[in-house]
């Protein structure tokens, strides 16, 4: 079954209108969290339509223009450093699924959301689906709005702060990144509830 069959079978419940909603940046050390929602008109085929982490940079920026240009309604949503720290990630996370979808501008019949778990205000019928960025179209074309949207997040924040790296890592907890917070420091846009062991250590360096 190909990711558009799949939506194609939900929409057959009566669920005409599906929104598919997806995250990127749980696990960086640094930067916000990033989520979108995407309705996309029933049978629409996007050629290459994927799960973001499978599909090269250069795809997924090709993809990004497409998924705007044909979607009947799409939004983007963010959750802070700082709303981080003070929500915890999975609650900042669930936040910015929240925007993404009033965003949006739609109400949808059925949102469905990649994961096992669903975000608690989203005023909609929801559905978690398991791995469904691979399975369905709209949750992938999510992924893909909220990877490239983040992406670009972090190549701002990188030319303020060059010296982290973030345009390569994205704020993953590379080597070089740790090497890097051991040399500078801790910056305002790291999450330090995500570096406490870090901190702890004796080789973290003085903060920024």
């Amino acid at each position: 079954m190909t990711n558009v069959e799949f939506d194609s079978a939900v929409r057959a419940e009566g669920f005409p209108v599906l929104c598919g909603i997806d995250e990127a940046g749980r696990g960086p050390l640094c930067g916000p969290v990033c989520a979108a929602a995407v309705v996309l008109p029933p049978e629409l085929e996007i050629d290459g339509l994927n799960d973001s982490k499978k599909l090269s940079e250069k795809k997924r920026e090709q993809l990004f223009s497409v998924i705007c240009e044909n979607a009947m309604a799409y939004g983007v949503g963010f959750a802070s450093v700082e709303e981080i720290e003070e929500l915890n990630i999975l609650n900042a996370t669930y936040l910015a699924m929240k925007r993404a979808y009033e965003a949006a501008g739609i109400s949808a019949d059925l949102v469905l959301v990649d994961g096992n778990r669903l975000p608690p205000e989203i005023p909609a019928k929801m559905r978690y689906v398991i791995k469904g960025d691979a399975l369905s179209a709209s949750i992938a074309a999510a992924s893909i709005l909220a990877k490239v949207s983040r992406d670009r997040v972090l190549y701002d924040l990188d030319k303020q702060y060059p010296q982290y790296g973030f345009a390569k890592h994205k704020g993953y907890g590379t080597a070089a990144h740790y090497e890097a917070l051991r040399e500078f420091g801790v910056s305002p846009v790291h999450r330090r509830s995500f570096l406490k062991k870090f901190l702890e250590s004796d080789d973290h360096g003085n903060a920024v």
